[in-house]
C-alpha cells in the first residue's frame, strides 16, 4: 500500500474514531452524518491515491466514485446522496445538516456511522490483501 494512501485511511479512521464518540448524542446528529461523509471521503481518495489516479479537490462523494478505475465498491446511492447534502449543509449556519423530514434522528446518525464503518473496512481488508 502507498504512504499516502495509508495517511488517507488513517484520517478517514479519525472521522469514524470522532463519530464513535458522538454517535449516540441527539443533539449532534448533524456532526455524525458530516464525519461520516468526511470517512468515505477519504477512504474514496485513498482508493484514487492507490491507483495513482490525480486527486480533485472536490468533496461530492458521487462525483469522486465516478473516478474510479473499476467497480472496487458499490455503495448505496440514497446514503451517498444524503451524506453529499448533509455534509454542504452541516457546514454553515441556517439549515445545520438538514434532511428533508429535519435534522437527522439517531438512528439516521447510526446509519451514517454503520455506512461509512463499512466501506471503510472493505477498502481497508482489499488493499491489505494485495
Amino acid at each position: 500500500m502507498r504512504n499516502l494512501t495509508k495517511e488517507w485511511l488513517k484520517a478517514a479512521y479519525d472521522d469514524l474514531i470522532t463519530i464513535e464518540e458522538i454517535k449516540d448524542n441527539v443533539l449532534l446528529t448533524h456532526i455524525v452524518a458530516f464525519h461520516a461523509q468526511q470517512c468515505v471521503e477519504k477512504v474514496f481518495k485513498a482508493i484514487l491515491e492507490e491507483n495513482q489516479i490525480e486527486i480533485p479537490k472536490i468533496h461530492k462523494l458521487r462525483q469522486l466514485l465516478t473516478l474510479f478505475p473499476d467497480k472496487i465498491i458499490e455503495p448505496e446511492e440514497k446514503i451517498l446522496s444524503l451524506l453529499d447534502k448533509l455534509y454542504i449543509e452541516s457546514r454553515y449556519p441556517g439549515d445545520f445538516g438538514l434532511l428533508p423530514e429535519g435534522k437527522p434522528t439517531i438512528e439516521d446518525a447510526k446509519e451514517f456511522y454503520a455506512f461509512a464503518q463499512n466501506i471503510y473496512d472493505k477498502i481497508l481488508h482489499l488493499f491489505e490483501a494485495k
